[in-house]
Order: structure tokens, then sequence, then C-alpha cells
């Protein structure tokens, strides 16, 4: 049974609490990011530390991509259970598991000291991280989408991208400024353990602002009318596979798109520039700087941009400049410096549609019940398969094949399947998230039993 939102017993979230939101959801994710800013502003030290041998920087990038491993995994245990229990449980959780494991590495012995014990420590913090981040991400951008207002979804959730930046441009300056107060030596041997320990004390401020908030009201609307006894953690799976797996397909052939762009830029970038560009580390580093500089100015008049225009023309216009611009823009960073820095604007300018309006967009394409498991599933899979390994994939060809353009090539081809899969897509700008029907859909008919059964009592 499928109900539709009314105006009985439902109270608005006011302004203030509205912010709290935003802010909770935005600390949590930069935690997350600047996790990976610090993790590819170190690539080299990281090499020296856990990688002395064969492997080189193709085992740091293993490092990054086993991460995304336990994404699924994640996706899959922890968003049934935010679905069934609440979204500030679970993003409590997430959050502290994350910047503990982020912070662990900071004190990690290297290879000299246990040898090859070195990276399978590294390793299984990496997946913890990965595991975590399966359940993080898709509640925070739940939990900010079901606070937003319908209007300004797109303004309000751009903020929680503004998080991203923020973490990575975070974790390539605490590396800029240790690099220029410490000589090679220190930063070799205990100067990169110091970004990664700063990730504790920021995700512990990230609990803080969690634990001050309830439930959306839009989540707690349906919560409250449901039968809970019929309602289990596989119950909420089987929903959400067998009755939603039209927007899980659409989803993950946009995200597709959209992190292998994300992962090239903002994760491979600082290698590629070093190694294939030859810039130095502190060039490499301050070309991501400020372009990720830019990118924060920018990306809120995205996210409000898309509430008058609408989700689809922003990502059509984002999918097609990455297409026709990847390829000279990619050969125009051989350049040097200053053309590497105008290279990597225009790029991470014309990404910035799809990144402003995640939180506006994906959240929008499943109902309330179902919204933050199909959201992770959907974004874990894709992103385990296609982002995350983005970063080793291009690596290993760049290297091994001696082809420099391929990261632009790589990222068209994401383009096309994103194309494929928007032209799918439901408008959804300006819908109400209440109800357990889809968002910008009349109707939803369901033929899962369990969970008819489930929501029998709602009117």
């Amino acid at each position: 049974m499928t109900t539709s939102p009314s105006t009985t017993d439902f109270q608005a979230p006011p302004p203030n609490m509205i912010r709290k939101a935003i802010a909770a959801s935005a600390i949590g994710n930069a935690t997350e990011w600047f996790d990976y800013g610090v993790y590819a502003a170190t690539t080299t030290y990281l090499t020296q530390a856990f990688f002395p041998g064969t492997w080189g920087t193709t085992g740091t990038m293993l490092g990054f991509a086993i991460s995304f491993v336990l994404r699924p995994l994640g996706g899959f245990v922890w968003g049934p259970i935010g679905d069934k229990l609440g979204r500030k449980k679970v993003l409590a959780l997430t959050i502290l598991l994350i910047s503990l494991a982020t912070a662990l590495i900071g004190v990690l012995p290297t290879h000299a000291t246990v040898g090859v014990w070195a990276p399978i420590m590294l390793i299984v913090l990496r997946i913890i991280q990965g595991f975590s981040t399966g359940g993080e991400y898709g509640g925070a951008a739940t939990f900010m989408a079901e606070y937003a207002p319908d209007k300004k979804r797109g303004r309000f959730g751009s903020f929680l991208e503004f998080g991203t930046l923020a973490g990575l441009s975070a974790g390539t300056a605490f590396v800029l400024l240790l690099d220029s107060v410490l000589d090679a030596d220190q930063m070799a041997t205990w100067g990169w353990r110091i970004p990664f320990l700063a990730a504790l004390p920021l995700g512990l401020v990230g609990l803080y602002l969690r634990s001050q908030l309830d439930d959306p009201p839009v989540f707690l609307e349906v919560d409250n009318k449901r039968n809970k006894k019929n309602v289990t953690g596989w119950t909420q799976l089987k929903t959400t596979v067998a009755g939603y797996w039209r927007p899980i397909l659409i989803m993950f052939g946009m995200v597709v798109a959209l992190n292998v762009a994300n992962y090239t830029l903002l994760s491979y970038q600082p290698t590629y520039l070093k190694q294939t560009i030859g810039l130095s580390e502190n060039s490499a580093s301050w070309v991501i700087l400020i372009g990720q500089v830019i990118m924060m100015a920018a990306i809120p008049f995205f996210g409000r941009w898309s509430d008058s225009t609408g989700r689809k023309p922003m990502w059509w216009a984002s999918l097609v400049g990455l297409f026709v611009l990847a390829l000279p823009m990619y050969w125009l960073m051989s350049q040097g410096f200053a053309w590497a820095l105008v290279g990597f604007i225009v790029l991470g300018l014309f990404y910035l549609p799809q990144l402003a309006t995640i939180s506006a967009t994906f959240p929008a394409m499943f109902p309330t019940h179902v919204r933050y498991a199909g959201f992770a599933i959907a974004y874990n899979v894709s992103t385990a398969a296609f982002g995350g390994t983005a970063p080793l994939v291009n690596d290993a060809v760049v290297e091994n094949g001696g082809w420099n353009l391929f990261p632009a090539a790589y990222m068209m081809g994401a383009c096309v399947v994103g194309m494929v899969a928007l032209y799918f897509l439901r408008e959804t700008a300006g819908a109400s998230l209440r109800g357990t029907r889809t968002p910008g859909q009349e109707e939803t008919v369901l033929d899962v039993e369990p969970e008819q059964a489930a929501y029998s009592k709602m009117s």
C-alpha cells in the first residue's frame, strides 16, 4: 500500500534546525573526504612507508581502491538499518568509525619496522573506512534532503558537497602547510602522520552535532505509522531491491559518470600531475587546492540554480561538457603549471552541476521507507565498481601503457554511460519527499508482500 502525504500531524522543521542538519551532515562528509584528500596528497610518503618495493605507487593506489570493496556491503547493511531504526543512529556510528580508522593510519608502523604487516594493517583500516562509508554518504544525503524544504533542496543539498570539497581542500592544505615547515626527512619519517591524526577531533565534532538532532520529520511521519513488528532488516533489503530495481539501475549508471569524474579529478589528479605531467609535489598540490577552493565558492550557486532549472538540465550540461572538454583540457595540463591549473578548473566547474545536485537528485528517486537503502545500495555498488577503482585503473594504464590522456578517455566513456541513465531519470525538482510514494510519481505499485503488510496500518 502506498500513502500520499497529508498536512495532519506533520511539523516542518524550523530554519535553525535545518541549519543544524546541514552542518551535521556536511561535517561527516568533510571528515570522510578529509581522509581522501590527505591520502592523495601524501601518496609519495605512503608509498615510501608502506610500499617501498615492487608495488610502488600502484600499491598505494590499491590501498585507496580497496576501501571501496566493502562499500557495497556497507550499503547493504547500513541502508536497511537506517530505514528501520532511523538515520541518526547509523550516522552517529559511521562517522565515529571513519574518523577512528583514519586516525589509526597515523600511528601505523612502517614496512621498514614490521615488514609486510605494515601494508596489511593499512589495507585493513581502509576496508573499515570503506564499510563505514557505505552507510555514511547515503545516510548524510538522505538526512539533509529530508530536512530541506522541497523548493530549496538543491540549494541546501549542495552544502553536503561543499563539505566534500572542504574536507579535500583541508587535507591538501594541511599537507602543504607541513611540507612548508618540515624538511623532506621529517615529512617522510613522521610529518605525514599528523594530518591523519587530525581526523579524530574532526569526527568527534561531527558526532556531537549529530547527537543534537532528531531524525527528519519526513522519516518520523512514516516511521510512526508503520507496524514495526513486520519490518526486519531483510524485509527492508528485499523491498528495496525487488520493488525499486529501476531507480537503482538508473542511479547506478549516473553514479558511474559522477564518480569516475570525481575520483579522477579529486583523488588521482595529484598523482597524475606529479608523476605524469612532471610537476613538483608542491606545484601539484597547489593546482588541486586552488581548483578546489574555486569549486567550493561556486557549488552553492549551482545547487540554487538547479531548484529553478531542474536537476536534469544541470546534469545534461555537465555530462556533455565533460565529454567534449576532457581530452583538450588534459592535453592542456601537460603544458605546465599555469595551464594545468586552467585545465583542472575548467573540468572542475563543468563537473559541479553533478556534484552540487547529488543530495537533491538521488534521495528523491526513492520513497521514504526505502530511501536510505536505495541510495546506499545503488551509490556504493556503482562507486566500488567504477569510482573508487578509477585512480588504480588510470595509474595502471598510464604507467604501463604510456597513454597519458587515458584519464580523459575514461571520463568520456563514463559520461556516455551517465547520459544513457539520465535519459530515464524522472525530474523531481520541487517534489515532496513525504509519504511512501516515489517523489514525482502519482502512485507506486509494489509486489513485495512483506512490505505491504508492514505498511498496512498507514492511512
